[in-house]
C-alpha cells in the first residue's frame, strides 16, 4: 500500500500540517541544532619559542649492540601563545640510531622557531609540515615541536591528549628493558622486574650467538615460564646469525625479536622473519609512514615499533598507526632515553589507538632524576595515562631555571 507524505503526518498526530509548514528555512516550526555555550578560542598564535639544553644524566651506562648512551643529552622545547596556553616538547637523540645530537638538534631547533612564531598553532598540520618542507631527517628536534603543538592543543579542547586523538583506553602494560649484561647480571635483572610487578622483560641482544643464548636462558630460568620474554638486537646480527640465533631461542617462548638485522635491508628482514618462528618487529628500519608502507609492502615484518624520536612526533605516528591497522600489523610505542614528559606522549599516543598493543616506554627507571612533574604513572607495570588537558605535563619550574638556556 502507498502513503503520502499527509498519510504520514496524519498518523503521527500532525493533522494537517505539512512537511513544507515543518522545514521552511528561518521559521520557529524549523528544527535547530542547541548551540553550545564554550568559550571560543579561534586563534592561538604562537608568540615566542623557549630551548633549553636539558641533560638527564642516567643511573648507569645504557648499552645496547651497536652503541652505549652514558647520559640523555636532550633538548627541551616551550611553546609560548597569545592565549596564555604554554605547549611543552623533547627530543632525545640518540645518535647512532635517530641520527641526530643535541647540538645538531638545537641549531636546527632556531630555524624551526622562527618558522612557527606568529603560526596559529590549531594549524598543526600546516606548521608541521612547513617545517618538514624546510628541513628534512632531524626526527628528534621535530618530534619536540610536533608534541608542544599537540600539547597545546589538548589544552585548547580542555581534553587529555588520548582522548583527543581516540581514546581506545586509558591504561595499558609497558615492559621494562635490560640492557646488555652479562647472563648472570640478566638473571639478577629480570627478577627484580619482576619483584617491581612487570609482567613483561624486554631483553638487549646482538652480540653473538652463543653469548646471546646463554643471556636469555639465564634470564628465563630466572624469571619463570609466566613471564613474558621480548627481545631487540639493534641490528647486531647478520641474516644467517639472526636465523640460527633464533632458532636456538626459540625454546625459552620469546614474544618477539625487535629488528635482528640491518635497518637498511628488509629483504633480510623478510628472510629472517619467513625462516624463524619468533615473530619480528621492525624498529630502526621504520622512521617514517613511508617506510612502514615499504614494509608492509615487503612483507617484512609482523609488528611496527613507532617512536616518536623516530617518526618525527605525534602526527607522522597517528599515520604509521593507521597504515599498520590497514595492513592488519598491530604496534608498539616505543622510546630512546627519555624524560616523563616525552614518554607520556608516547603514553597518549599508544592509549589513543587500538592497534597500538605493545609499549616499552620505560626509561624513566633508568634517569638518576627526572624533573617532570605530573605526566603518566607506572604501577607494576601498568601505565596510566593522566586526565590533565593535554599531555598532562611539565618541567618543574626550580629545575627549568637550572638549566641552560640555548635561546
Amino acid at each position: 500500500m502507498n502513503h503520502t507524505r499527509r498519510d504520514f503526518f496524519r498518523v503521527m498526530g500532525l493533522g494537517a500540517i505539512s512537511s513544507r509548514d515543518l522545514f521552511v528555512r528561518g521559521q520557529e516550526k524549523s528544527p535547530r541544532l542547541t548551540p553550545l555555550k564554550l568559550p571560543k578560542i579561534s586563534n592561538v598564535k604562537i608568540t615566542d619559542v623557549d630551548v633549553y639544553y636539558f641533560d638527564l644524566p642516567l643511573l648507569e651506562p645504557f648499552k645496547i649492540s651497536i652503541a652505549e648512551m652514558k647520559d640523555a643529552l636532550n633538548v627541551l622545547v616551550r611553546l609560548h601563545t597569545n592565549q596564555g596556553i604554554v605547549g611543552w616538547g623533547e627530543a632525545a637523540p640518540f645518535p647512532a640510531l635517530s641520527g641526530d645530537t643535541q647540538a645538531t638538534s638545537i641549531a636546527a631547533a632556531k630555524d624551526m622557531a622562527e618558522l612557527v612564531k606568529g603560526q596559529d598553532a590549531l594549524n598543526y598540520v600546516k606548521i608541521i609540515n612547513a617545517i618538514n618542507s624546510f628541513i628534512p631527517h632531524n626526527t628528534c628536534i621535530k618530534a619536540a615541536f610536533d608534541m608542544a603543538l599537540f600539547d597545546i592543543l589538548g589544552k585548547v579542547a580542555d581534553l587529555p591528549l588520548y582522548k583527543l586523538l581516540g581514546g581506545a583506553k586509558n591504561s595499558f602494560e609497558t615492559d621494562l628493558t635490560i640492557s646488555l649484561h652479562t647472563p648472570e647480571e640478566t638473571a639478577i635483572r629480570g627478577l627484580e622486574a619482576v619483584k617491581k610487578g612487570f609482567k613483561t622483560i624486554k631483553a638487549k641482544v646482538g652480540v653473538s650467538m652463543e653469548s646471546d643464548v646463554a643471556r636469555i636462558k639465564a634470564l628465563r630460568e630466572a624469571v619463570g615460564p609466566e613471564i613474558s620474554i621480548r627481545i631487540d638486537a639493534n641490528q647486531g646480527w647478520s641474516v644467517p646469525e639472526a636465523i640460527k640465533t633464533l632458532d636456538r631461542l626459540t625454546e625459552y617462548d620469546i614474544q618477539l625479536i625487535e629488528q635482528p638485522v640491518s635497518a637498511s635491508d628488509l629483504a633480510g628482514l623478510k628472510q629472517v622473519r619467513n625462516s624463524v618462528k619468533i615473530p619480528v618487529m621492525a624498529d630502526e628500519a621504520l622512521f617514517s609512514p613511508a617506510d612502514a608502507l615499504q614494509i608492509i609492502k615487503s612483507e617484512a615484518a609482523d609488528y611496527l615499533n613507532i617512536k616518536l624520536m623516530k617518526a618525527g612526533g605525534i602526527l607522522p605516528s597517528l599515520k604509521i598507526a593507521h597504515l599498520g591497522e590497514a595492513a592488519g600489523l598491530r604496534c608498539m610505542v616505543g622510546c630512546m632515553n627519555e624524560s616523563n614528559l616525552s614518554i607520556s606522549a608516547g603514553a597518549h599516543l599508544h592509549a589513543s589507538q587500538s592497534n597500538i598493543v605493545f609499549a616499552d616506554l620505560d626509561t624513566s627507571f633508568f634517569l638518576k632524576v627526572d624533573p617532570v612533574i605530573g605526566g603518566i604513572t607506572i604501577n607494576n607495570g601498568m601505565v596510566t595515562l593522566p586526565e590533565q588537558a593535554g599531555i598532562g605535563a611539565e618541567v618543574d619550574p626550580i629545575w627549568l631555571k637550572k638549566l641552560k638556556k640555548a635561546f
